[in-house]
């Protein structure tokens, strides 16, 4: 499908060089920040307490969160799950507090914000074992917040989380490196590692910079992002081999100019759909899945930048050509006759 088309090729190849030197500049500004200022990991990665609250009334995030900030907690992670009743915390260590004693003490604080009173309520379960639940009422006896679920997560669980996103970046890389190999040729695939981990480094830098949290499902969004620029990449190499087909007498880089000029209008269309449902995620998606739509909305728009001026451009810097993609035609000899 195509809403338009650009009759006249579009010297994308001829300033290539000029955004090549953008790109790197960025790259190098991105690197930067990550070893400068590192990044915001969440409780996932850094190790801390997760709570789940069911609140009587709709709950009030920004109290909730400004309630956490004045008993120790900095930038406390508070977000709706569900219904407007539930309220999922995500909250970092704190130095002389241990992870029981850590709800405990927010159970608590959260109980006082709301006006209730902390009770104690026996009970025994089916296999005869005694348990004593604290539970948040008002002076009428209903239950303002009932703690519904906690996990202590360790600084060992958070290590092996980080070194499993790792790994499934590099799993991610080298699958695209073979697929890419396979389907066209090595310096495609080199091209579109350089422009896949191009924007990945920027992405990171991004939440680096403004220090947003880096959670499990920032991560997610990262290699979702991964999959869309290479199919992104793909698209334009399979048409560069296809023109490598047709346009036998134009040059390497005409090759190249003709094939995303001829791609753009499909860019704009299937970029163009994906971002309006990410901008509806950022927008109207809540806490939860903000910094997921920011990484993803980062990860689209440089995408297309890297798939036409880092991902074909280096393509052209290595020297692809036709007898890379397409079997040279062996000339058939014909002989009218032995030549005495």
């Amino acid at each position: 499908m195509e809403f338009f088309r650009i009759k006249k090729d579009i010297p994308f190849m001829h300033h290539a060089l000029v955004f090549n030197v953008i790109s790197a500049l960025t790259f190098v500004a991105a690197v930067f920040f990550l070893l400068h200022r590192g990044l915001n990991y969440s409780v996932e990665f850094t190790g801390g307490t997760v709570m789940e609250l069911k609140y009587q009334q709709p709950a009030n995030l920004e109290r909730i969160r400004h309630t956490l900030e004045t008993i120790g907690y900095e930038q406390p992670e508070a977000t709706g799950f569900g219904t407007a009743h539930d309220v999922m915390l995500r909250l970092p260590v704190v130095k002389n507090v241990s992870a029981k004693d850590a709800s405990a003490l927010v159970y608590d604080a959260l109980c006082k914000a709301e006006n209730g009173t902390m009770k104690q309520i026996d009970s025994v379960t089916a296999k005869g074992e005694h348990v004593v639940k604290r539970a948040c009422s008002d002076n009428a006896g209903a239950e303002l917040v009932s703690l519904q679920k906690v996990e202590f997560v360790g600084p060992q669980v958070g290590d092996e989380l980080a070194q499993n996103g790792l790994n499934a970046l590099v799993m991610v890389v080298i699958g695209v490196m073979i697929y890419l190999a396979v389907r066209f040729e090595w310096k495609f695939a080199v091209a579109a590692i350089i422009a896949n981990l191009h924007d990945v480094v920027i992405i990171l830098g991004f939440f680096a910079f403004f220090h947003w949290e880096f959670s499990l499902t920032v991560l997610a969004g990262i290699l979702a992002v991964l999959g869309y620029s290479v199919n992104e990449s793909v698209v334009i190499f399979d048409r560069i081999r296809e023109n490598f087909r047709k346009q036998r007498k134009a040059s390497v880089q005409e090759v190249i100019d003709n094939a995303i000029t001829s791609t753009i209008s499909r860019t704009i269309i299937t970029h163009g759909c994906t971002q309006m449902m990410v901008l509806s995620m950022l927008f109207l998606g809540g806490p939860t899945l903000h910094y997921f739509a920011m990484a993803l909305t980062i990860g689209i728009c440089f995408g297309i930048y890297s798939s036409v001026f880092v991902a074909a451009a280096v393509a052209m810097w290595l020297g692809v050509k036709r007898e890379d993609l397409i079997k040279p035609v062996k000339e058939k000899e014909e002989t009218d006759g032995a030549v005495v």
